[in-house]
């Protein structure tokens, strides 16, 4: 039998070179090169006076995305769910009653961590594919005891629904209950307004509209959400992820050491927060709703519709029904293995049923869009799973590109 060192030595890794793809799923997206290039800089500790400098710096930012003055507004180190858990643990006890909106798969994953907190959960339910009923929720609350929080998914990542929240704020601070919001998928997509929607806590991922890869989460803690922190019966169950002591190291006036933040990560998050400044919010979710709308016209002509109603749609992840005939998997299959192009299925009750398609951030341009229709209608074409003109999906964006005025990848049209 070889020595360990043996087998070592024997080892053959080869060099890392991932496959280019262009990534049209739900998430990650893609990444600008100036972010990329922002991830390579050279390592500076974690506590160094240029590394608290640059904290500061991506607060700031931070609150401008969100269009909120919160002062607690960072970056939690871990994906978008432990963006969520973080929110949730911090603010909900054993005991506690809180209403859940549930009408897929991350407002299911909102209460089951409320239960495992070991509160009362009311779920309001609504079907895959359409928004919870504010009306629905006034009743709710008006219909209960005291609610600790109400819970929303704004862009439902599963089934590409819009949430509304405009209502949503007022009605909680009428039960003095928390506001608390799942902008996952909708930060730097589409307006995420905490202070005039009057919501109370957020969390939000870096790898959807931000296009920054996946491993941090932004969030924002507004004063009636700290102060329910602060006025805990018990202390907060995760050490890790309790905000308490989180706020001490992004906080200029204490800065104590609670762990080794992800230096490289922050970095990239940085960066790309100061490229989606420079495109402007209003510019920026222009730009998803053209390419959205290009998209869906080409997808139309092809057979597929999208799952939820115009109203309701996210303009950044597009959930499209397939005919029966269309064989999902081996439609993407080919897609990532002749194209390179990413699209993701559907889940749940919805697997095999929808693709979901994300046009966020870097993603979200013309040329990709065409690019996705071309390979869509020559998959489809090939297997006879589609007749008609071809390339009629291309002529139907293309006629939402002609409008006048309409911006195209940054230039105007005459």
């Amino acid at each position: 039998m070889a020595s360990p060192e043996n087998q070592i030595s024997s080892l053959s890794v080869s060099e890392l070179l991932p496959p280019a793809r262009v990534l049209l799923g739900p998430g990650p997206s893609q990444v600008h090169p100036r972010v990329l290039r922002a991830l390579s800089a050279p390592l500076i500790g974690h506590l160094d006076p240029s590394f608290l400098r640059l904290l500061g710096e991506t607060q700031t930012c931070l609150r401008r995305l969100f269009q909120t003055d919160h002062p607690f507004t960072l970056a939690i180190s871990g994906t978008g769910s432990a963006g969520m858990e973080a929110v949730m643990i911090n603010l909900v006890e054993a005991g506690d009653t809180i209403v859940v909106g549930v009408n897929s798969l991350f407002g299911t994953r909102l209460a089951t961590i409320g239960e495992r907190c070991g509160a009362k959960v009311i779920r309001i339910e609504a079907p895959w594919g359409r928004a919870i009923d504010p009306e629905v929720i006034r009743r709710t609350l008006s219909g209960s005891g005291p609610v600790k929080l109400v819970a929303l998914v704004h862009a439902e990542t599963s089934t590409g629904v819009r949430q509304p929240l405009d209502e949503i704020g007022r009605l909680c601070r009428d039960r003095d209950a928390l506001f608390v919001v799942d902008a996952v998928t909708s930060l730097g997509g589409i307006p995420v307004e905490i202070d005039h929607w009057q919501i109370d806590a957020c969390y939000s991922a870096t790898q959807k509209c931000l296009s920054c890869p996946p491993g941090l989460s932004p969030v924002t803690l507004g004063p009636r959400a700290l102060a329910t922190v602060r006025g805990r019966r018990s202390p907060c169950p995760s050490w890790y992820l309790d905000v308490s002591l989180i706020a001490d190291y992004w906080e200029e006036a204490a800065r104590r050491y609670h762990h080794t933040a992800p230096i490289s990560m922050l970095y990239g998050l940085r960066e790309a927060l100061r490229v989606v400044l420079e495109e402007g919010l209003e510019a920026r979710f222009t730009r998803h709703r053209l390419h959205s709308g290009a998209l869906l016209a080409g997808l139309t002509t092809l057979g597929l519709t999208p799952l939820p109603p115009e109203h309701e749609r996210l303009p950044m992840l597009n959930c499209v029904t397939l005919p029966e005939d269309i064989k999902d998997r081996a439609v993407r299959a080919e897609l990532l293995d002749e194209y390179g192009i990413e699209i993701g299925g559907g889940l749940g009750p919805l697997q095999g049923k929808v693709w979901r398609i994300g046009l966020m951030g870097e993603s979200a341009t013309a040329s990709n869009v065409f690019a996705l229709l071309h390979a869509l209608e020559s998959i489809l074409s090939r297997r006879g799973w589609c007749a008609g003109i071809p390339g009629r999906a291309i002529a139907a964006a293309s006629a939402v590109y002609a409008r006048p005025g309409i911006p195209l990848d940054g230039v105007t049209s005459a």
